[in-house]
């Protein structure tokens, strides 16, 4: 299916969000060509008027944000101190539509040249954000997190459709560490696949720190009512162990017999978790649907 394009006007692009690393979240896109199975995002689509099964399939561009971004910040500025804001939450601010529209590059412009103070946050899976490198570096309190769930590339391709391979997202976090940038890697959701094989953990986390980033966030999957169609249909082709391991990962036991290892390992690369937990979500505990 060809991916929808559609450029609309934002009446806002600042909102308030509670990411507890954040006071403020930008999405300059609604929609997401990733495409991750996962993907709790994919409830924005009913503020366009798309179905939850088209996830992936389109994106709307708010083409007047950079404009919005202008106005909007000199608000922020007269806040103290000024406030943390993230890029972005619902969307990737580096999906393939940024490389036409740059809406995140004027966005970050706008707070490198009104040399704002409050922390800026980037989360993407993509490479390109090196495009803008050389603006990374002018923004006074910049953090990029990568969202990298495993090392194995197949394993990303079946989970994150058209996100780019976990291996080019490792290059790129070394190449941010290497000019400097302050990163972490977002670990999320953690993949039920690697409780059947720990050693995919322990891989996992050597890379990350082989990369020259130190801390991370790690969060497990997460399975609202409007995931779970999407992942059941996607996980009847998988073997039964497979099944299994992804319908328990919702239950108390799972994160009981799972959290040690994890802990272990990011002691073993030494790794410092961010607020000192993993993020979970409590919901219905079923997940396949025989």
């Amino acid at each position: 299916m060809a991916l929808k394009i559609k450029e609309i006007q934002a009446k806002s692009i600042i909102g308030s969000t509670q990411v507890p690393s954040a006071d403020y979240v930008i999405n300059p896109y609604t929609g997401c060509q990733f495409a991750c199975m996962y993907c709790f995002a994919s409830f924005m689509g009913r503020f366009v008027g798309e179905t939850n099964n088209n996830w992936g399939n389109y994106v709307y561009v708010k083409t007047n944000a950079v404009e919005l971004m202008e106005k909007d910040i000199l608000r922020l500025m007269k806040k103290n101190p000024h406030p943390r804001v993230v890029l972005s939450t619902v969307t990737d601010p580096y999906q393939g539509v940024e490389k036409k529209y740059r809406l995140t590059r004027g966005i970050l412009e706008t707070f490198a040249k009104n040399n704002y103070q409050g922390r800026v946050g980037i989360l993407t899976k993509s490479p390109m954000i090196l495009d803008d490198l050389e603006l990374l570096k002018t923004i006074t309190n910049l953090e990029v997190g990568m969202s990298i769930t495993t090392t194995d590339d197949k394993l990303s391709r079946f989970l994150e459709v058209q996100a780019p391979l976990a291996s080019a997202r490792l290059r790129t976090l070394k190449k941010l560490n290497d000019a400097g940038i302050k990163t972490y890697v977002f670990v999320g959701p953690f993949l039920p696949h690697m409780k059947l094989k720990p050693e995919l953990i322990d891989k996992l986390f050597s890379e990350i720190r082989k990369a020259g980033t130190t801390d991370i966030k790690i969060e497990y999957l997460n399975l609202p009512k409007h995931v779970k169609p999407r992942m059941n249909k996607l996980l009847k082709e998988e073997s039964e162990e497979i099944q299994e391991i992804y319908s328990t990962s919702q239950l108390k036991k799972y994160r009981e017999e799972i959290e040690p290892i994890l802990r272990d390992s990011l002691e073993k690369y030494g790794l410092k978790l961010k607020f000192d937990e993993i993020v979970h979500h409590v919901g219905k505990q079923k997940l396949v649907e025989n």
